[in-house]
Order: C-alpha cells, then sequence, then structure tokens
C-alpha cells in the first residue's frame, strides 16, 4: 500500500470521512477539515508513520504534499526507527 493509500485509510478511520474522492494535490481544507482536524490528522500520522512532522513546512496541506513528505522522512530515518508494514494495523 502506498504512502497517500495509508493516508487516505488515516482519513476514514481518524474523521470517519471517505477519501476517495479527495483530490492528493487539493488542501484537505477544502473538504470540510479545519486548522483543529488538520493537527489532529497530522498527529495520527506522526503516530501511524513513525516520523517527526513538526518541522513540516506550514504549507503542506494537501494529501500528496504530505505523502511525499513523510516518504523523505522515511527514506533518511534510521532502519529501526521505520515501523514495519506488519506492525501497522
Amino acid at each position: 500500500m502506498s504512502t497517500l493509500d495509508e493516508l487516505r485509510q488515516l482519513i476514514r478511520t481518524t474523521f470517519d470521512v471517505d477519501p476517495s474522492g479527495f483530490d492528493p494535490d487539493k488542501s484537505i481544507l477544502e473538504y470540510g477539515l479545519d486548522s483543529l482536524a488538520l493537527t489532529e490528522f497530522l498527529f495520527a500520522a506522526e503516530d501511524h508513520f513513525g516520523v517527526d512532522l513538526s518541522e513540516r513546512d506550514a504549507t503542506v496541506t494537501t494529501l500528496g504534499g504530505l505523502a511525499e513528505l513523510i516518504e523523505r522522512k522515511r527514506a533518511t530515518a534510521p532502519a529501526a526507527a521505520v515501523p514495519t508494514s506488519s506492525s501497522a494495523g
């Protein structure tokens, strides 16, 4: 499963929203989620992917941008810090 697909699943479980129609290049704020929900989602993404997103560019509000950021963080993380797919629920 791609990082983008995992983020879509995370939106579904976090907010009970069907993200299948979300354009990955459009801000998730345009789909009715507010900045507080975005913050909650980012915390959920940090937990899910095992990365620190606190130093992200504040303009990263799209699923595509967030997926790219997570992939970069995972690529540069020590191997022990990257969760394996078997540990993801």
